[in-house]
């Protein structure tokens, strides 16, 4: 019987472990920790109380499980995590890293658990938070093989679609395909934004502009440029990527340019676009909240609704 615990219920957790009760066929409740306990009730609550057990420590969860999941939201916030998971025994446990951190960091973090008798898996996904309610993220997954064949059955086809493996290779290549994975999609954002300003700005019109998009290109493109029509990237209270974990991504990738010898002007823009979203919505700033910084460089409203 292998006992599983989950430790961080944001947006992509709550998704992530409701997919674990749902179609994991666990033997035993999910563990459950969230540093705001309140969280972890309200989740517990949703998927069944007999399908969960909330705890009050991370060293709690550590204790009774086999397999623990982290995801979290930044680098410094899975030191910690780890750092209190180890003062639990944890020879022969699975460690697994969900959260977007720097590839140094999962490196670090590899050497640091298997010297304590620890398996470590870095496990970041790609996929917005709807994604991760309707289980169709992609995991990517770095570290010993046999370590990841533990983790494998929870992945496809519980809480994700597909899985992209890097057998025996480094836990920190899990996250750098992450990271520049993500400079993707925030050169899209950005893309998206100045073209959408150039249309109105030039006559055409957004939704002449927003026809095309859905054509060639259906998927996040028109998602994301749905998001910005709508005013969806101001108007949230609680965003899907807020802008300082968008800002903690763009620099990990910065660093990892600026240490490698590449440039990348282009997400250099987005990272000045960035700081002018924290600006003008503070904590409130969504990854797709760039378009208003770009109206605003175009001289236009912030906000495209009245």
């Amino acid at each position: 019987m292998v006992q599983l615990a989950w430790i961080g219920l944001g947006n992509m957790g709550r998704g992530m472990c409701k997919n674990l009760v749902e179609k994991g066929n666990l033997t035993s409740p999910l563990i459950l920790y969230n540093r705001t306990k309140a969280r972890s009730d309200e989740l517990a609550e949703k998927l069944g109380t007999d399908k969960t057990k909330v705890v009050e420590s991370i060293q709690d969860a550590v204790k009774e499980a086999h397999i623990i999941f982290i995801c979290l939201g930044d680098d410094a916030a899975v030191n910690a995590a780890v750092n209190a998971a180890l003062e639990e025994d944890v020879n022969g446990k699975v460690i697994v890293d969900c959260s977007t951190v720097h590839p140094d960091t999962t490196n670090a973090l590899e050497k640091q658990i298997t010297a304590k008798g620890a398996e470590f898996v870095g496990m970041p996904v790609f996929g917005a938070p709807a994604m991760a309610d309707a289980g169709s993220l992609v995991c990517v997954l770095a570290g010993a093989k046999s370590s990841i064949e533990k983790v494998k059955p929870y992945t496809t086809g519980v809480m994700g679609r597909a899985d992209i493996d890097f057998l025996d290779e480094p836990a920190g290549n899990s996250t750098l395909l992450k990271v520049i994975g993500n400079t993707f999609i925030a050169n899209m954002v950005e893309s998206l934004s100045e073209g959408h300003a150039l249309a109105e700005k030039t006559g055409l019109g957004t939704e002449n502009l927003h026809k095309w998009i859905e054509q060639m290109f259906p998927g996040p493109y028109t998602a994301y440029s749905n998001r910005m029509l709508a005013g969806d990237y101001y108007k949230r209270d609680e965003p899907l990527f807020q802008v300082d974990l968008a800002r903690k991504d763009v620099g990990h990738a910065l660093d990892l340019a600026k240490s490698s010898g590449t440039n990348m002007p282009a997400l250099q823009v987005v990272d000045a676009h960035l700081v002018k979203v924290q600006e003008h919505l503070g904590k409130k700033g969504d990854l797709p909240s760039i378009y208003g910084a770009v109206r605003q460089e175009s001289k236009l409203k912030f906000e495209n609704k009245d």
